[in-house]
């Protein structure tokens, strides 16, 4: 309910036992898909969820690199 009272949408669909559904956007669910799966295959870069550099910018750097890489496939 705070999420509703903060201006937030439900994109998530509700289920089918649920006596009053939700309205909710298939096509930002599908969106939401999406990114849910973008971050599954970034967590294959160990480095970006290990935090190995000390540095922000290096840190960064490798980001944009797994997205490249992700870009490309």
């Amino acid at each position: 309910q705070l999420a509703l009272d903060l201006g937030f949408m439900p994109v998530v669909p509700p289920l089918n036992t649920r006596v009053a559904p939700w309205e909710y956007d298939r096509e930002m669910y599908k969106r939401r898909n999406e990114v849910e799966r973008l971050f599954r295959r970034l967590k294959g870069f160990r480095r970006i969820f290990s935090r190995f550099e000390k540095l922000d910018v290096m840190f960064i750097a490798f980001i944009n690199f797994a997205l490249i890489v992700e870009g490309l496939r």
